[in-house]
Formats: structure tokens, C-alpha cells, sequence
């Protein structure tokens, strides 16, 4: 390939490979995806457990922290992101969630058309092998497998039963668009191991020869000719290049890079674009605006029983005793990850929907990733499904490579203090609930102490930290909203040839995991571009028939 393609990808994760696979299948395109971090080669990224070892890992992940944030007693944040082909989807808890039909519906009621539950669903269904086998909501055809929890632990089971105590219905399926529930989460995986988006999309066709994919190849800027998007600039081994774009340019960089790129090519608040002496090519206030995150608030409690992941991977015994049913089986905890049980409820009793998910990992930690205690222990996580919080993304300088300004305002509403607060109080009520009960000999986070409102939003602004969500930072909507970025069909306001793909475009969070939902958006994405190609070629075709 020339350095001049039809299609320039920047981000080869959970929508970057997508995009690469669908707008290179003809052939009749050439394209080439950009991803700044290197191949997917580590093994740890395939085994679904090794989560916790690409939390922190320095090469695949970019180890990002937010601001000080006021809301969380000026603690900085970690946030990971992936930075490896795959991208997030290599490095994520693999949980595999759609979101509430509710969500895709207030998207198009927002003044996104063709944006429903039922617009979505047949792309749902278009991207998913589900082992659930078909149905009117399911795909068993597709690239990315829905992988259901065969084994069952007696924690899970446990959990499930005293959920249904509280009247919360034992569920199989929390993708139908109708989530309230309890059960085993279903996982992106295939045979034991991971299958991020690089694995289900991007491998299988690398050998296109239209298809060029170039790694450890950091995107700087998206160059125009006048406001027409022509290509990319990044720098690749050292040196910079400059790739050009006879057709478009997408963004599928994330919910953090694609608003710092677009800032860093001149779109974006002119004010903040002048102040660190970048040319405005398009004032768009919303650029980076409206920051929304999943708060994960995680309860630890220790077991009467040595039944957790914790007692295995203590033990020279137990992590052989893991490693050899994953070598010999597939199966395992090396195979499952983290979190096995869900759980999707209201505790506001106002609320229509389910408005707090569970993740119930059957082993516990400081934090997410972190070493597990020394004692038998458990995590129940919680997060309050639709945030009222809103935070920014915003340049810190014009150097490319210097992280952005991250600030995600946590808890800055009243609504979302007071529904972390009930999300505690309810997983207490689960934790007391039999047979769960019988298996908790203590709570050893928040701890006993902690009783009051006002002792248990301070345990939640100590301890809160992020569930790997941020989204939101380029927001679709019509140009009349003064904060939308892109319109219904992704496309940047006020320049040509320009696209983002990516969680940055949801106006609002999805209810659950937003990994499945932004694969959902990049194969509507990707007729989209498709289809508009068609649609200018079109009154060419005719003006030459004439």
C-alpha cells in the first residue's frame, strides 16, 4: 500500500477492529488501522483470568489517573484503557452486557433517529455467537461469542438464592432488554480464552491485502484541508508519518484519546484550542464535555468456608490445581476471570428500570487487579447504572503525547450520593440474606462500623473508584444541542470526512458493560460510511449516464 488509502482507523480496539474488518471486506477499499501500542502477543491477555495482570501492565495498558477529583476527597483515580491491539477489549472483565431497551430509546428520543432498541437489536444479533442458542433477541452467527458459566459455585449459587428471597427472579439471559435479575454473567470468551474484539474481528482477516495495520503507531493529529479531514499524522518507531485519506478518517481512539485528538487537530472549544495555540478548525464546545463513568463502590466480606478464588491462588497446590484444568480442560477459574455472578435491581423505588448492577467476584482485594487477602474472601461490587454525574476531558498542552486533563466528578449530584448510599444498604441486605448469610463470617469493608448516610457516603467517596466505563466525551446528538459532537450517522459536525466511533459518541451510559454496545455501534458504523459512499457515487453514476 501507498501512504494514501481510502479509510485511515485510529484505535484498534473494541470498535477499531470492527471497523477494519467490515470497510475492508470487498476489497474494494484499502484501509488501514492505526493502534498506538503493539500486537496482542502477551499471553496474559488471552487468559481471562490475566486481568489482573494487564491491570497495571506498563506496554498494554495505558495506566491513566484522573484528576484530584473534589467529589472523592481529591483522590486521583486509576483509570486502565488498552493499549494493544483489541484495545480495552483485551484487557476488560469480559463480561458480556447490551444495556436496557430504555437506553437505545432515549437515545433516539434525544434526536438520534434510528438509534431504538429495535434499530439495534438486528446488529446485536449480527455480531454474537451466544451458546444460549438462537432466539428473537440472540445471534448465533456472528463474530463475538456470549460464553455462558457452566460451573456452578456455591457462592453464586448462594447469592442467587437469597436474591430471590428479596424477589429479584433467577435469569439466564440479561441481554433481552430486560434486565432486572440475577444469575451468571455470560463472558466473552471461546474455549477457555479471551475473545476481545482483535481475536473475533481483526485476526481472521489480516492477510486482506487491502488491509494494513500498523502498530506502536501513536496517532498525533488529524489533518484537514480546510475543514475536509484528509489524513493522519503519528509517529511510529520514532519517526513522524504522515498517512493521507482519499475517503474518510474514523476515530475509534476511546472515550479519552478521541476527544484529546480532536482537540489536538482544532476541533474542540475554541477557547481551549487557542489557549494552547492550536488552530480552530471547528468550534465545538461539547468536545470533550459530559464525561460520564460507572463508580464502582466494592464490599468485602470475609467467608466461613475456604471456598474462594483466594484460598486456590494462595496455594502452590491450588494455582497448579488451576493451571492444569485450563491446560487440560479449558475450564477453571482461569477461565472465567472475575466476576461470575450478576445481579441487576432497583433500590429506588422510584425507579422503572433496574438501576444498580452487581459484580460478585468470588475472591477480593485492595482493588480491582490487586493481590487477593490473605483470607477467604469475596467482592461485591455495585454501581449506579445511570449517573447524573458529568465530568470533562480537556487538553493539558499541544504535546500528543501528554496525557489529558481527566475529571470525572463522581457523586457531584444529590441523586447519585443518595443512590450509593442505598446500593451499600442493599448489598448489606443481600450479604444478611440465607443461605448468603450462613457463608459470611464478617464484612471487612466498609466493616461494621460504618452505619450512618453520612458514614457510608464517606466509605464511598474513600473507596469508590471507576468500572472501566468513561463515556460520553462526544456525544451524538442533532447540531442544535449546543454539547453534540457527531450526528446520527457518527459523522463530526461542521467537517467532512470525519467520523468517531467509539463510547465518546453515547449520550448516555448504556445500563451495564459498555464493550458489547460499542462493537452494536461500529457495525451500524461501518454501513453507515458504507452506505454514504454509495450515496455520493450515486448522482456521479447519473450525471455520466446522461
Amino acid at each position: 500500500m501507498s501512504d494514501t488509502v481510502d479509510y485511515i482507523i485510529v484505535g484498534a480496539g473494541s470498535a477499531g477492529c470492527v471497523m477494519a474488518n467490515r470497510l475492508s471486506a470487498s476489497g474494494a477499499h484499502t484501509v488501514c488501522l492505526l493502534e498506538a501500542g503493539p500486537p496482542d502477543r502477551y499471553p496474559w491477555i488471552h487468559i481471562p483470568i490475566g486481568y489482573g495482570k494487564t491491570m497495571f501492565h506498563r506496554v498494554v495498558n495505558w495506566g491513566y489517573y484522573t484528576d484530584p477529583d473534589p467529589n472523592m476527597l481529591g483522590r486521583r483515580i486509576y483509570w486502565p484503557r488498552g493499549r494493544t491491539l483489541g484495545g480495552s477489549s483485551a484487557i476488560n472483565g469480559l463480561i458480556y452486557i447490551r444495556g436496557q431497551r430504555q437506553d437505545y430509546d432515549a437515545w433516539e428520543a434525544a434526536g438520534n433517529p434510528g438509534w431504538s432498541w429495535d434499530d439495534c437489536l438486528p446488529y446485536f444479533r449480527k455480531l454474537e455467537c451466544n451458546d444460549l442458542g438462537p432466539g428473537p433477541t440472540r445471534g448465533t452467527g456472528g463474530p463475538l461469542n456470549a460464553t455462558s458459566i457452566k460451573t456452578r459455585h456455591p457462592l453464586v449459587e448462594a447469592l442467587i438464592e437469597a436474591a430471590g428471597r428479596l424477589g429479584i427472579p433467577r435469569v439466564d439471559d440479561f441481554n433481552t432488554g430486560e434486565q432486572e435479575g440475577v444469575g451468571y454473567y455470560q463472558l466473552t470468551t471461546r474455549n477457555g480464552r479471551r475473545c476481545s474484539t482483535a481475536v473475533a474481528y481483526l485476526h481472521p482477516v489480516r492477510s486482506r491485502a487491502n488491509l494494513r495495520v500498523e502498530t506502536g503507531a501513536h496517532a498525533m493529529a488529524v489533518l484537514f484541508e480546510g475543514r475536509r479531514a484528509c489524513g493522519v499524522r503519528y509517529r511510529q518507531g520514532g519517526a513522524v508519518r504522515t498517512l493521507r485519506a482519499r475517503r474518510e478518517v474514523v476515530l475509534c481512539a476511546g472515550a479519552l484519546q478521541s476527544p484529546q485528538l480532536l482537540q489536538l487537530s482544532g476541533v474542540g472549544p475554541a477557547g481551549l484550542l487557542r489557549r494552547h495555540g492550536i488552530g480552530v478548525v471547528r468550534d465545538l464546545p461539547g468536545v470533550g464535555e459530559n464525561l460520564q463513568d460507572h463508580l464502582q463502590i466494592r464490599l468485602i466480606y470475609e467467608t466461613t468456608r475456604p471456598i474462594t478464588t483466594n484460598d486456590q491462588l494462595r496455594s502452590l497446590a491450588g494455582r497448579i490445581g488451576m493451571g492444569l484444568q485450563w491446560l487440560l480442560f479449558r475450564g477453571g477459574p482461569l477461565a472465567v476471570g472475575i466476576n461470575q455472578g450478576g445481579l441487576f435491581c432497583r433500590v429506588d423505588p422510584a425507579s422503572a428500570t433496574p438501576d444498580t448492577q452487581f459484580h460478585f467476584a468470588t475472591l477480593s482485594a485492595d482493588m480491582a487487579g490487586g493481590a487477593v487477602h490473605p483470607f477467604s474472601g469475596c467482592t461485591y461490587s455495585v454501581c449506579q447504572l445511570r449517573p447524573g454525574s458529568r465530568g470533562y476531558v480537556r487538553l493539558r498542552s499541544a504535546d500528543p503525547f501528554e496525557p489529558p486533563s481527566m475529571q470525572p466528578n463522581y457523586l457531584s449530584t444529590e441523586a447519585d450520593r443518595r443512590m450509593a448510599v442505598a446500593a451499600v444498604k442493599y448489598a448489606r441486605r443481600v450479604a444478611a440474606t440465607e443461605p448468603l448469610a450462613g457463608l459470611m463470617k464478617r464484612e471487612f469493608r466498609p466493616g461494621p462500623e460504618v452505619r450512618t448516610d453520612d458514614e457510608i457516603l464517606h466509605f464511598c467517596r474513600e473507596y469508590g473508584a471507576t468500572i472501566f466505563h468513561p463515556s460520553g466525551t462526544a456525544k451524538m446528538g442533532p447540531a442544535s444541542d449546543p454539547l453534540s459532537v457527531v450526528d446520527h450517522r457518527l459523522r463530526v459536525h461542521g467537517v467532512a470526512g470525519l467520523r468517531v466511533v467509539d463510547c465518546s459518541v453515547m449520550p448516555t451510559l448504556v445500563s451495564g458493560n459498555t464493550n458489547v454496545p460499542v462493537v452494536m455501534m461500529a457495525e451500524r458504523a461501518a454501513e453507515f460510511v458504507l452506505q454514504d459512499l454509495q450515496a455520493q457515487r450515486r448522482p456521479q453514476a447519473v450525471l455520466q449516464a446522461a
